[in-house]
């Protein structure tokens, strides 16, 4: 299992965590799987992640830096993209969504906080938007705690503590093709960069 040294921009990072168990003689062949099966849902992925976060040795063997999050990726189901994640106690992602994707993700050690929009964002043709005063939302999340999301939710995730590092398993279906990051000053949203997964390797 290899560990990088600095984790995508997104809340996310993938898992050695367990995958699914291997097709029956009597299956169909992966060609005609993959053009029947969907992908995995939000809950199915919301328990694929709850699943992993329970598995005490596989959260220990995660390496934890004082000052970066450190990260692993795994085997999700379904062809999903999964990752194990340390954070360092004030570290952040920023704002950010996931495109097309949705997601899981569930606090296996520690405390994580996120801060979300409760509104769909223009797709492209913006750079600023004005955000009304209803759409923040906030959730702590200690560990035994996750959630579930769908296509471009815009959120942060951080780690709040002063001292202590929080663990947290992520997942999303499919493989992100892309990350909005996004910059916020007070009820003003501008779209600052698009990241794509050539960047994050």
């Amino acid at each position: 299992m290899s560990v990088s040294s600095s984790a995508p921009s997104s809340s996310a990072p993938s898992s050695s965590a367990p995958s699914s168990s291997a097709p029956s003689s009597s299956a169909p062949s992966p060609a005609v799987s993959s053009l029947s099966s969907p992908g995995p849902t939000q809950a199915e992925l919301l328990e694929f992640v709850r699943r992993v976060a329970a598995d005490a040795e596989l959260i220990a063997s995660l390496p934890l830096d004082p000052e970066g999050r450190t990260w692993v990726r795994l085997e999700g189901p379904g062809g999903s993209e999964a990752w194990l994640i340390g954070w360092p106690p004030g570290t952040g992602t920023g704002w950010h969504d996931h495109a097309d994707s949705v997601g899981a993700f569930f606090t296996a050690s520690g405390e994580l906080t996120e801060n979300s929009l409760a509104a769909r964002l223009p797709s492209d043709g913006w750079k600023t938007l004005e955000l009304t005063d209803d759409v923040d939302r906030s959730r702590r999340l200690p560990a035994g705690r996750g959630r579930a999301f769908g296509r471009h939710h815009v959120h942060e995730v951080f780690n709040e503590s002063a001292d202590g590092h929080a663990v947290s398993v992520h997942a999303y279906y499919p493989p992100l093709p892309g990350i909005r990051r996004y910059s916020r000053t007070g009820r003003t949203l501008r779209l600052e960069q698009v990241e794509r997964p050539e960047d994050w390797s």
